[in-house]
């Protein structure tokens, strides 16, 4: 009953308690709200009021905004993407420039092809929903799966160094501390993100501000103060290929090359973010989302480039408990007066920016996890909003999720890299490759345009994803890269025992229809007035459908005569499927009152008078609790009923699957002294 999703029969998706719009839950309006409901509420906040009507524009981002929430991910892997890279050149450090420029050219190819993305498919979904609407369910699912672990993998990453980079400027002494400090990191962003993205975001703006002033000082200082020396270092990069072809070869430096490139495969995360994200987006969305992607490729491509070229120039090498970053900035500020103020301000701001990227972790994961609960491929309560209206469920599997991750590999950065590079390039190679695919299909529409130039520079975009994938997978499989393979296989494979499940539950609930076929034909005989004293059957219901309908036709057939009023009550729930734009809220109270009129045309045919009424909320049980109690103030001699699938052997796994809300509803009914009755529907 009450459910948001597709299913008809499952019960919806469940969220967090939400009152309806200006009004407290019914269970703590009867007294004083507890000590941990009052330290909830100053934690994530008061409802939000789905009464609002420019509710969604005050929640929406705009392009800077996106930047900061969506951008800082792509942004800050210039912590440790540019590093990688640099590192793997050991001393053939000549090829930097050509791997800068590389670098570069790689973010701008991966942006435009997600620009695209973001025209095509308007209403987000990122690479989910690109390859499971082009390439098919199953492209789609793996996809998806190696999203949700990149976006755990996000959070950890980030995490892990940020605190790589504040602790490079700490006492040594102090690195005993840097684990458990990442921890409580990560429990305070799924804190403040189930209070809602926008309050996240604008919380953490002036840390980009400050990473933004830092390092456009640090690259344009590092970069500026060598102008007078570039003939000079011209002539060393020409002696250095010269002497790697003597010593190499063309094809060893060529391999050298590519292999540096593949390994600083991080560099590029957090590109695809924006086209996930833009159902949070202030409208025009697809406006929003290019110029947010816009701001990000331009900033990552010069950071990025920048970063690797001032290695070089300034000889960077390795140091152990230092980023490459940390030694960099050291060597550019030792001509400064307040050197160590310069070196702590940059690398706090990096630290804390990746703090910041770790946000997009916590935007977009909930999000792919609740466009997939919507297609049934993890358990449907994922779908649901909290009282934020946020993706509470998504954002707290996330967090723990992301912390058992960083407690795995004990915060070790180069190894999550490893991890966390391997599935955003499958995700982005099915993306490419899905798009390129799309426009050679439509080369003779005449609205296909210039198809040519578009699928060539996603065949580009394709080929460069698949070879840093296959290079990441063959150079680091056993530094880590088999458990992401094997966590991301392990998940695809749970998802089509889940999708299987909800797809036999569903067909076995369609044969509730076949009550459709015992209905009585229309009434002939005019109805009689509508009694609130007389007896009273209260029937929650949700869409239109197999259960509502065997439900009602149900209570007459085992209360003969006795009922002389119907009153269908259903809630209206507010689910992430559904609340993707301004006028979401009232496509909704339209659907709901569409529902409600076809089961009052029911119990018309059955010569019942009957009236309904609704509610529109996040959680079904709260809403629907409040609902019943005003129904029974309006008719004292109510009895409440509810459909409830029944299977015929209980399994611990239909609790995740399928939420209690007829039960919920019924204990919070009978506590306050209400008759419930609870009808099955059984499912062998």
């Amino acid at each position: 009953m009450l459910e948001p999703t597709p299913e008809p029969a499952d019960p919806p998706a469940d969220a967090s308690s939400a009152p309806a719009p200006g009004q407290a839950p019914a269970s703590e309006n009867a007294g004083t709200p507890s000590r941990f409901a009052r330290l909830r509420r100053f934690l994530i906040g008061e409802p939000r009021d789905l009464g609002d009507r420019r509710l969604f524009h005050r929640l929406s981002l705009i392009p800077f905004l996106a930047w900061v929430g969506l951008g800082a991910d792509g942004l800050s892997s210039s912590s440790y993407g540019p590093q990688e890279a640099f590192l793997a050149l050991g001393q053939h450090t000549y090829l930097a420039v050509a791997l800068a420029l590389a670098t570069a050219g790689t973010v701008i190819i991966i942006a435009w092809g997600y620009s695209h993305i973001i025209e095509q498919f308007p209403t987000g979904g990122g690479g989910y929903v690109v390859a499971t609407k082009l390439l098919g369910e199953k492209a789609g699912v793996v996809s998806g799966n190696a999203l949700l672990v990149d976006y755990v993998l996000t959070i950890t990453t980030s995490i892990a160094a940020a605190g790589d980079a504040l602790f490079s400027f700490l006492p040594p002494g102090w690195v005993a501390v840097k684990l458990p400090a990442e921890v409580l990191i990560i429990a305070g962003l799924t804190t403040l993100n189930i209070r809602g993205v926008k309050e996240s975001v604008i919380a953490l703006t002036p840390i980009f501000i400050l990473f933004l002033i830092t390092h456009t000082w640090l690259i344009g200082y590092g970069i500026g103060a060598h102008v007078t020396h570039v003939p000079a270092e011209v002539h060393a990069v020409t002696s250095g290929v010269r002497s790697g072809l003597t010593t190499l070869g063309i094809g060893g430096m060529l391999l050298l090359a590519i292999r540096a490139y593949s390994l600083g495969g991080g560099t590029y995360t957090g590109i695809e973010a924006v086209s996930n994200g833009l159902p949070i987006m202030r409208e025009p969305k697809v406006h929003t989302g290019k110029r947010t992607m816009i701001y990000m490729a331009v900033s990552l491509s010069l950071v990025a480039a920048g970063l690797i070229v001032c290695y070089l120039l300034w000889g960077v090498t390795y140091v152990a408990g230092k980023t490459s970053n940390a030694v960099l900035v050291e060597k550019v500020a030792a001509g400064f007066p307040a050197a160590h103020l310069l070196v702590v301000l940059t690398l706090f701001s990096e630290g804390a920016l990746l703090v910041v990227a770790a946000q997009t972790g916590f935007t977009d994961g909930p999000r792919v996890l609740a466009n997939m609960a919507v297609d049934s491929w993890v358990p449907r309560r994922f779908a649901g909003l909290s009282e934020r209206l946020t993706t509470q469920n998504g954002v707290v599997l996330m967090g723990v999720l992301s912390l058992a991750a960083l407690l795995y590999t004990r915060g070790e950065v180069s190894n999550l890299v490893v991890m966390y590079s391997i599935n955003v390039f499958i995700t982005f190679s099915l993306s490419m490759f899905a798009m390129m695919r799309f426009w050679v299909r439509r080369r003779h529409r005449p609205d296909a345009g210039p198809w040519l130039r578009r699928s060539g520079v996603f065949l580009l975009g394709f080929v460069l994803c698949v070879a840093i994938l296959a290079i990441a997978i063959f150079e680091r499989f056993a530094a880590g890269g088999w458990v992401t393979l094997v966590v991301t296989g392990t998940l695809v494979a749970l998802c089509f025992v889940i999708r299987k499940h909800y797809r036999t539950t569903q067909a076995k609930l369609a044969q509730l229809y076949d009550e459709l076929k015992t209905l009585p034909p229309d009434a002939t005989q005019p109805l009689r007035a509508l009694d609130p004293r007389a007896t009273t059957a209260a029937v929650l219901v949700a869409s239109y459908g197999g259960l509502g309908i065997h439900t009602t036709l149900n209570i007459f057939r085992a209360f003969p005569g006795y009922f002389k009023n119907l009153v269908f009550v259903s809630v209206g729930v507010v689910d992430s499927g559904g609340f993707k734009g301004e006028g979401a809220i009232e496509d909704l109270r339209a659907q709901t009152e569409r529902t409600l009129a076809q089961y009052e045309e029911l119990a018309r045919r059955l010569g019942v008078p009957a009236v309904s009424r609704y509610g529109l909320g996040t959680d079904a049980v709260d809403e629907g609790e409040r609902l019943c109690l005003e129904v029974a103030k309006e008719f004292p001699r109510v009895t409440f009923f509810a459909g409830k699938v029944i299977f015929r052997r209980e399994a611990w796994y239909q609790h995740l699957l399928h939420n209690e809300t007829a039960t919920a509803i019924q204990k919070r009914l009978q506590w306050a002294g209400k008759p419930v009755v609870i009808l099955p529907a059984r499912v062998r």
